[in-house]
């Protein structure tokens, strides 16, 4: 084995009632990781970006007790709110950051809130030896927001575990939507284009946690008992193993109408089994859609936080055939051409020992 990798991380990865896509990453990289080197993980509970004192606590002592010349991957959640625990080991300790959405990209902050995370990130990373995103879109995000040289943010992108093609029906109805309920995910943007498109026959099924944000979730609620047929509509709450496995397999297509996303895991998901994905042109999704081997692209994207231009594309998928036909065959193609989290490891094990 290489030397010790010290490995700090949020202390819910492994809640199952709190599924994320950053914690899943986190915990698939680790595992690969392990096989070859001595991981040590430090995982911290508390309310990150705002831990309480006593919280933060606990981390600074932990990071003191971490050797000299150690390697110390930081979950970004984590290490970027805390910029005072890390400067002073900056020069003691080898310091590598992984950015899964910049802290002030997230929606709903507001502009105080959202400046004071994103000095106190830029803080972090200049500590850092080195940062790495999960998407080459995220990278230029963050070198542009933090004033960081062009290229020096590494990319890892997520992988995907290959799994069986979905059987699509014909007529392409049975939309799914897999996210937690928060305004970045922008569901209710959704709600309001599949009310547009109400003459349409479709179901749609929203995935993903309901305790996030409440408000926000209340307001999806109140738009989807507004809806002409509400019973359309169907919040399912968390999903995971083999409950989500089934959701894919039953799509038709994936919906994911995000504000911000550094990649998207969704998308790759959804494309390990075929089934075609209707996003936004935010950051990293164009990079997780792809293209298939002839050029062609397995779904589309729109504008992000545009119910119209949503709906518009909902009604050609749903009305077109041909187009049906198109997306299903270039997902089926992108499906063959993913990368798995053994790609992953790699990339991030470059930087690690850089």
């Amino acid at each position: 084995m290489t030397e010790a990798l010290h490995v700090v991380l949020p202390g819910a990865i492994d809640d199952p009632a709190a599924p994320s896509g950053g914690n899943t990453y986190d915990r698939r990289v680790l595992t690969g990781l392990a096989a070859g080197r001595d991981v040590h993980e430090i995982a911290v509970p508390a309310a990150w970006p705002h831990p309480r004192e006593a919280d933060a606590a606990v981390l600074g002592r932990a990071l003191a007790e971490i050797p000299d010349g150690a390697v110390v991957l930081l979950d970004g959640l984590v290490g970027c709110a805390v910029p005072e625990l890390l400067e002073p080991h900056r020069d003691r300790v080898r310091l590598v950051v992984l950015v899964h959405l910049p802290l002030g990209d997230e929606t709903g902050l507001a502009p105080a809130e959202a400046a004071e995370l994103t000095a106190r990130e830029r803080r972090t990373l200049r500590a850092a030896a080195a940062v790495v995103a999960t998407s080459s879109g995220a990278a230029r995000r963050l070198e542009t927001l933090h004033d960081l040289p062009a290229g020096s943010v590494r990319v890892a992108e997520p992988g995907v575990d290959p799994a069986p093609p979905a059987a699509p029906s014909p007529a392409g109805g049975r939309l799914l939507c897999v996210a937690a309920l928060t305004p970045r995910k922008a569901q209710d943007v959704l709600v309001t284009a599949l009310r547009s498109v109400a003459d349409l026959p479709w179901t749609c099924t929203l995935v993903g946690a309901l305790d996030r944000a409440p408000a926000f979730t209340d307001r999806v609620r109140d738009l989807i008992a507004a809806a002409p047929e509400p019973g359309r509509i169907r919040l399912a709450g968390t999903r995971g193993g083999s409950e989500l496995a089934r959701s894919y397999a039953e799509a038709d297509l994936l919906v994911l109408p995000s504000l911000a996303e550094t990649y998207g895991m969704v998308v790759t998901e959804a494309l390990a089994r075929g089934v075609p994905v209707l996003g936004t042109r935010v950051d990293g999704v164009p990079e997780a859609l792809g293209a298939a081997a002839d050029g062609t692209t397995p779904g589309d994207l729109v504008p992000p936080g545009d119910p119209e231009a949503l709906a518009a594309a909902l009604r050609r998928w749903l009305t077109d055939p041909r187009l049906r036909q198109s997306w299903r065959a270039s997902a089926r193609d992108r499906r063959t051409g993913l990368r798995g989290w053994d790609e992953t490891t790699r990339r991030l094990s470059e930087v690690l020992d850089a």
